[in-house]
């Protein structure tokens, strides 16, 4: 089996239980530990994987909270690092009627993560390393750290995962860095899922259809992009394939993307390099099938690391 590595952000979500309600009209909010690599994580470690996490986290109740979570999930957290002058990060989440979500982020220790940090990992340990970068493409160490990682990663020819997990509200006004920076991961990419929202975005295309062209043509790499009920389209080998979602009635779709990612990058870690290598369409679609099925499993609960708990192998059946 082989073992993953998840670098991003760590953080604390607050979810604001008057469902329907804007940010700035809630009253009332639930903790609960979050970040899409940490969520990432622990969907593979609930799934039976062989995980760790390298994030950076502040030494407070809220980072204790987050290590002592994802040890419980299963995730090895010898690389979270405790920062002292940075508090651990914030992502206040409200949930609209639809199941969507407002966010804003309080940015804190989740972007000290830096290349020193990164010199106390045994790389060799590993055969598979993810890239979530929703905050790892703004401005500070975090962000130099990832660029390096990649290049370590494409050195020792270790499966490389991307998901790039935009967030209008960190990159509205530059998405141009947004864009420019997530190209160099995709290109170098094993494996990356998009939304369609992003898919667009990233290829500068008003549809899926040309969406996917284009990262056909520029990229090498098996893709997903995930089109919430209508399902995912998968990319392998010059054609796309349009895979069916799992029917349910959402209560909250916060780490349901990364549930999927999870899904999949569970899946690849059960195979050799020589295997992964090898998979033909026919097995992808099935490891995007099961993977729709852990997104929706996730759905039905309030809360990732919540959800994660009822996740197990046997939801593949």
């Amino acid at each position: 089996m082989a073992k993953v590595l998840c670098i991003g952000e760590a953080l604390i979500d607050m979810i604001c239980t008057d469902k329907g309600k804007p940010l700035s009209d809630g009253e009332n909010f639930l903790k609960k530990a979050g970040g899409a690599p940490a969520n990432v994580a622990a969907a593979i470690a609930a799934l039976g994987g062989s995980v760790d996490m390298t994030a950076k986290v502040g030494v407070d109740p809220f980072g204790q909270h987050l290590v002592e979570m994802l040890n419980h999930m299963g995730v090895n957290t010898q690389y979270v690092f405790r920062d002292a002058k940075h508090f651990t990060t914030f992502a206040f989440v409200s949930l609209m009627e639809n199941g969507e979500r407002d966010f804003y982020f309080n940015r804190g220790a989740d972007g000290e993560l830096s290349i020193d940090d990164l010199a106390q990992i045994n790389l060799d340990e590993f055969s598979i390393i993810h890239f979530g970068s929703a905050t790892g493409f703004l401005p500070g160490p975090l962000q130099a750290a990832y660029v390096h990682l990649l290049q370590q990663a494409l050195q020792r020819n270790l499966l490389v995962s991307f998901d790039p997990n935009y967030r209008e509200l960190l990159f509205g006004q530059n998405k141009p860095s947004f864009v420019e920076q997530s190209w160099p991961f995709l290109k170098a990419a094993n494996f990356f899922k998009l939304s369609d929202e992003e898919a667009m975005l990233l290829t500068n295309t008003d549809t899926v259809a040309d969406a996917a062209a284009q990262l056909l043509q520029a990229t090498s790499g098996v893709f997903a992009i995930t089109l919430g009920a209508a399902g995912t389209l998968l990319g392998i080998n010059g054609q796309t394939q349009l895979i069916g979602s799992i029917p349910v009635k959402p209560v909250d779709t916060t780490g349901a993307g990364d549930a999927f990612v999870g899904a999949v990058l569970y899946q690849l870690s059960q195979l050799t390099p020589q295997e992964q290598q090898s998979l033909d369409a026919t097995a992808w679609q099935q490891i995007v099938l099961n993977g729709n099925k852990a997104g929706a499993r996730t759905c039905e609960y309030m809360g990732a690391m919540e959800a994660f708990k009822h996740l197990n192998k046997n939801i593949f059946g």
